[in-house]
Formats: C-alpha cells, structure tokens, sequence
C-alpha cells in the first residue's frame, strides 16, 4: 500500500503515468484548445544523427529538399509523393512486412539552413524533426537530424522494434551515411 500510494501521489505531482507512456496514452485534451505539436513531448521515441557531406551546402540542401530524393538513401521510406510546397505523402516500410503511410507538413524552412516538419493530424504515425545544413571549415556540410515519433502502438511498439533489432536512431545514422556517399560518389542532381 506504501508503494500504491507513493506511485499515486508522485502521479498526481508529475501528472504522468508510466502505464500509460508505455502503452502511448494521453489523458491531456486533444480537443479543441489542445497543443497541436504531432508527438506530444511526453510520448514517442527522440533519436539524433550527425553526418559529414563533402558537397557544398546549397547542393546538399537542395538534394534533401527535393522529398523524392529521400528514399534513395533512407532504407526504411518506400515512397515519398510531394503534393505541394509544404505537403507530402509517405509510405515506409512497417513491421513483419506491413506499411505505414502518413501525410507530413514542412513547418519550418530556411533556405540551406533547415526543414522542420510534422505529421498531420489523424495519421498512423505521429513524427516530428528536423535536418539542418551547416558549412563545414573545409567546405562540405554537416547534416543533422533530429527527430520524434509515437508509432502506432504507441512506447510498447518501440519496445517491440527494439527486440526485433529494429533501432530507429542507428537506422537514421545508416542512412545518413548512405546520403554521405551517394552524393560524394555520385553525380546527383538536386
């Protein structure tokens, strides 16, 4: 009983409950007058990736900018089909062979600089990040991406990929690294 209501009352403090962030559910509104970020800050999985390009800023920018691209050097995104400007449709590679799709929004653009983006509302996977471009002394770019993502089911789902060797982190660090040399061993246009 001690315990129970230790828990309790370190729940009540916080307003978080470990059951629930394992399971991915909120209690908070999601109603009208609710945050409107795509992975609420208390769920989801953070992964970051860093990466070396030896190619001008600009061209490694426009390269990444063009959405097309993405699935060239990320394994895991089977396609990207961009609807305007800002919009995007995605579809990757899900467990046991199963696919997700998920309509995405560019929230935040500077030219060369950074693209941050989130998924739309009401899609299977909600995700959140950001790559950003800078100069490097000797004249490349270093690439980093930051992102967030509540899979389907939720923090248990996480857990399950993991099990199943399946490292959303090191699979962006993979795929940077096949970025790397797709673009320094290849003549690519932007």
């Amino acid at each position: 009983m001690v315990i129970a209501g230790a828990e309790m009352l370190r729940r009540g403090i916080s307003g978080r409950s470990f059951l629930y962030q394992t399971i991915g559910t909120r209690t908070r509104s999601t109603g009208q007058g609710a945050a409107t970020t795509s992975v609420p800050y208390e769920l989801g999985e953070r992964g970051r990736a860093t990466v070396r390009v030896d190619r001008p800023r600009p061209d490694v920018f426009a390269f990444w900018r063009d959405l097309t691209n993405l699935p060239q050097f990320m394994k895991h995104i089977k396609s990207v089909e961009v609807r305007d400007a800002k919009h995007s449709h995605w579809i990757a590679e899900g467990p046991a062979g199963t696919s997700l799709e998920w309509d995405a929004e560019i929230i935040n653009e500077i030219r060369d600089e950074l693209i941050g983006w989130r998924s739309v509302k009401g899609s299977s996977v909600d995700s959140a990040g950001s790559v950003q471009f800078r100069d490097t002394a000797e004249g490349g770019t270093d690439v980093t991406v930051e992102f967030q993502y509540n899979p389907p089911a939720g923090t248990a789902g996480v857990m399950a990929a993991k099990m199943f060797g399946r490292d959303p982190q090191a699979e962006m660090q993979t795929d940077l690294m096949r970025l790397k040399n797709l673009l320094e061993h290849a003549e690519v246009r932007g």
